[in-house]
C-alpha cells in the first residue's frame, strides 16, 4: 500500500535530516520533491498545488525558524497538512439509536459495492445494528447471486425481486420487509456500469429521489487512479454524496485516489478495503492514513489486529511459554492462524514505521497458500512431535512429508528456522526484561536487535 509515496517521502525526509540546516532553499526543493512524488501517485494536480501551497507557507512562517529543530518540524507540518487533507478527524456514520436507517451504495461495476455492501452490514452488526442487504441491481449478471452468497457468509439477510422488476419499487418493498422484521439498518446495493453514462445516473437519481436515503456513499476503487477522481466529481455533482468508502487500497502502491477523492468531494472517507477477506474492511483514520503514506507506520492498527484475533489469556500464556522455553509446534501453528486473521504476516508488517516499502517487509511476506503448507506440515506430525521437535528423525520426516504433500527439504527447513524462531523469542524476551529494568535508552537499543534478529526470520517459509 502506497510503496510509491513511501519510498519518496523516505528519501525526502532523508533529505531533510541530513542537511546542516533548514533555510528557504531547502523548504522550496523539498516541496518540489512533494509536488513531483504526488503527481507521479497519480493525485489530483489542485490537491498537489493547494498541499504544497500550505507547506510551503507554514514551513517558511515563524514557528519554524525559530525551532531547535528545523528538520522535525518541517516534516511534522507535511503529516499534520496531510491529515488535514484526508480529513482531519475519523468520522463515523450518523446513525440514530432505535430509528431505521437507509443507506445507499453507488458507484462504477467492478469497484466492489456488492462485498463492500456485505462488509459494511458486518461493521454495523458488530456495533449493534441489525442490517439487511436489498439486491438494487438488476442488471449486472449473477449480481443477485452474488450478493445472497457474501450475505449468507457474514449472516445478514437479502432481500430481492429478481431481475424484472424496477430498482426503485425493489428498494420500497425491501424497507417494508425490514420493517416487518424489525431489522433497522437497509444497505442497498445498486447497478452500475462500465463508465459513467447518463442511463445508470438516471437510474440511481431515480431510485434515490424515490427511496430518501439516510445516507448516499460512493464506492470507489482506489487502484483506478485519475478516473477515481473523475468518478467522485461526477457521482457528487449529480447525486450529493454524503461520503466515500475506497476499495482495493491494499493493491494501491500510488497513493493518489485516497489523496484526491476526499479533496475533490469534500466529504469524508468513513471507510477502506484492504482485502478480498470480508474480515478485511477498516474504518477511515485521516491521521493513521497519512501515517502510512509518509510510511511512519501504523502502530495503532496494528495493536487494534491483535487484540481482535488474540484472546488476552493465549497471550499471557504464549509469553509465559516464550519466557520459560516451552514453545512447541502447537504454539506455533496457532501464531500462524493468529497472523493469517490479521490479514498475514506483509500486511502487519507494513504497519511498522520504516517497513512499508522495505525489502525485508517483501521478503517476509506470506501468501495464504504458503501458510497453508506450513499449516499441513505441523498437522502432519504426531502430537509428541510437535511437543518435541527433537524426536523428529528421518523415517518421522519423510511420513511428514508424505502427509503433508510436501519434500523432505520443506520439513527440513521449516524444523530448522522454527528454532531459529525460538531462539529469537527467547533473546527477544530477555532483552525486553533488561531493559525493562533499565530504562528508556536500552528498550530503545533492544528493538534495533529485534529488527536485526528479523533479518533471520527473512527466510520462514520459502520454496513451498
Amino acid at each position: 500500500m502506497f510503496e510509491n509515496l513511501q519510498s519518496r517521502f523516505a528519501a525526502i525526509f532523508g533529505k531533510l535530516r541530513s542537511g546542516k540546516r533548514v533555510d528557504e532553499r531547502a523548504v522550496k526543493e523539498a516541496v518540489r520533491e512533494v509536488r513531483l512524488a504526488f503527481l507521479e501517485a497519480d493525485v489530483n494536480y489542485q490537491a498537489t498545488r493547494e498541499f504544497c501551497r500550505q507547506i510551503e507557507e507554514k514551513a517558511l512562517g515563524v514557528q519554524v525558524l525559530a525551532g531547535l529543530n528545523p528538520a522535525q518540524q518541517v516534516i511534522k507540518i507535511v503529516y499534520d497538512t496531510m491529515v488535514e487533507m484526508l480529513g482531519g478527524e475519523k468520522q463515523n456514520l450518523t446513525l440514530m439509536p432505535g430509528q431505521q436507517e437507509r443507506i445507499m451504495l453507488v458507484g462504477l461495476q467492478g469497484s466492489g459495492k456488492t462485498t463492500t455492501a456485505a462488509k459494511l452490514a458486518a461493521r454495523l452488526r458488530q456495533d449493534g445494528r441489525k442490517p439487511i442487504l436489498i439486491a438494487g441491481d438488476i442488471h449486472r449478471p449473477a449480481a443477485i447471486k452474488q450478493l445472497e452468497v457474501v450475505g449468507k457468509q457474514v449472516g445478514v439477510p437479502v432481500f430481492s425481486m429478481g431481475t424484472d422488476v424496477d430498482p426503485a419499487t425493489i428498494a420500497k418493498e425491501g424497507t417494508k420487509k425490514a420493517k416487518a422484521d424489525d431489522l433497522d439498518t437497509i444497505i442497498l446495493d445498486t447497478a452500475g456500469r462500465l463508465h459513467i453514462d447518463e442511463q445508470m445516473m438516471a437510474e440511481v437519481k431515480r431510485v434515490r429521489e424515490s427511496w430518501h436515503p439516510t445516507l448516499t456513499l460512493l464506492v470507489v476503487d482506489a487502484m483506478v487512479g485519475q478516473d477515481a477522481v473523475n468518478q467522485a466529481r461526477h457521482f457528487h455533482e449529480n447525486l450529493d454524496l454524503d461520503g466515500t468508502i475506497l476499495t482495493k487500497l491494499d493493491g494501491d502502491t500510488r497513493g493518489g485516489a485516497a489523496i484526491s477523492v476526499r479533496y475533490v468531494t469534500g466529504k469524508p472517507i468513513y471507510f477502506a478495503g484492504t482485502g478480498e477477506k470480508l474480515s478485511d474492511f477498516e474504518f477511515f483514520h485521516p491521521d493513521r492514513m497519512a501515517s502510512r503514506i509518509l510510511g511512519m507506520g501504523d502502530v495503532l492498527t496494528l495493536i487494534e489486529k491483535a487484540q481482535q484475533a488474540v484472546d488476552q489469556d493465549e497471550a499471557l500464556a504464549l509469553q509465559k511459554k516464550i519466557l520459560e522455553n516451552t514453545f512447541t509446534l502447537d504454539d506455533f501453528l496457532s501464531q500462524i492462524r493468529n497472523v493469517r486473521k490479521m490479514g498475514g504476516l506483509g500486511s502487519l508488517m507494513s504497519l511498522l514505521p520504516g517497513m512499508g516499502s522495505s525489502n525485508m517487509m517483501e521478503e517476509l511476506d506470506m501468501e495464504e497458500e504458503d501458510m497453508k503448507h506450513v499449516e499441513a506440515i505441523v498437522l502432519s506430525m504426531t502430537p509428541s512431535e510437535r511437543s518435541d521437535h527433537r524426536l523428529i528423525n528421518g523415517s518421522r520426516k519423510r511420513r511428514i512429508a508424505r502427509g503433508s504433500g510436501t519434500s523432505m527439504q520443506d520439513v527440513n527447513r521449516l524444523l530448522k528456522q522454527f528454532v531459529q524462531m525460538q531462539q529469537m523469542m527467547r533473546a527477544v524476551a530477555s532483552q525486553g526484561m533488561a531493559a525493562g529494568a533499565k530504562g528508556a535508552k536500552k528498550k530503545l537499543k533492544m528493538s534495533k536487535k529485534i529488527m536485526k534478529k528479523m533479518q533471520g526470520m527473512r527466510g520462514m517459509f520459502p520454496g513451498f
